[in-house]
């Protein structure tokens, strides 16, 4: 069956798509997937497009296209000043502060490449408790989070959290096996609980303001319910 992705935001020079957990931004030698958000996308509407970013492949959420190189440069240009504000939703282990940055640098891709400046923002927006022992406590807690990196290293915000011991839950790479066992058992959550869930930047054509927001989807959705938190009430839904 195609995959049909769902559109947020497109006009004559760019397309906002909400990229689903699970699925590779493009084609990769390191993947046997058929299935990709940049050939999906490019299928679905009949054009070429051009990723302005990237989202890993378990994350979901806004994914920005451009339609044409010209406007991929422009927005490119917009992208390295910082000019773009991305706010992502996780549900991270124990009790974060109510607010914070953190400011620690991460190396890149290769296992030799020299550390370069991370910087994460963030919000917390619930906490819960679950009776439930895991570690060595008697109960179980966790907060949601929204998270504003201001850089955009690999798997910052994922690694960032791990650094100040709040691993994201359903990180196989830098999170906490019992505690992702558990929302597997509990909660039959088998996804990496991060969301893209708002983009805001001036069109890099227009100049006009634009604000493009992704829902948590059903499954994302479904967790935060669980954990008894409502959308609706956090201004998420």
């Amino acid at each position: 069956m195609t995959q049909h992705l769902r559109i947020l935001y497109q006009d004559d020079w760019l397309v906002a798509v909400d990229k689903p957990c699970g699925m590779m931004v493009h084609r990769s030698r390191l993947s046997e997937d058929d299935t990709f958000v940049l050939q999906t996308l490019r299928d679905q509407i009949g054009r070429r497009v051009y990723p302005a970013h990237r989202l890993d492949r378990p994350t979901s959420g806004v994914l920005l296209f451009t339609l044409d190189p010209d406007t991929a440069r422009a927005l490119g240009a917009t992208f390295t000043a910082r000019q773009v504000v991305k706010r992502y939703l996780a549900v991270v282990r124990g009790y974060t502060a109510e607010h914070g940055v953190i400011d620690y640098p991460l190396s890149g891709e290769s296992a030799d490449a020299a550390l370069q400046a991370a910087v994460s923002r963030y919000r917390r927006l619930a906490i819960t408790e679950l009776p439930v022992s895991v570690d060595r406590y008697p109960t179980s807690r966790y907060s949601l989070v929204e998270v504003e990196p201001e850089t955009g290293r690999m798997h910052q915000i994922r690694r960032h959290f791990a650094h100040i011991s709040h691993p994201l839950i359903g990180d196989t790479t830098h999170g906490q096996g019992r505690h992702n066992r558990l929302f597997r058992e509990r909660f039959d959550s088998h996804r990496l609980l991060l969301h893209a869930w708002r983009m805001e930047l001036a069109h890099p054509v227009t100049g006009k303001p634009l604000d493009i927001v992704a829902p948590p989807d059903d499954g994302f959705s479904r967790v935060l319910q669980a954990l008894g938190w409502q959308l609706d009430a956090l201004g998420i839904a």
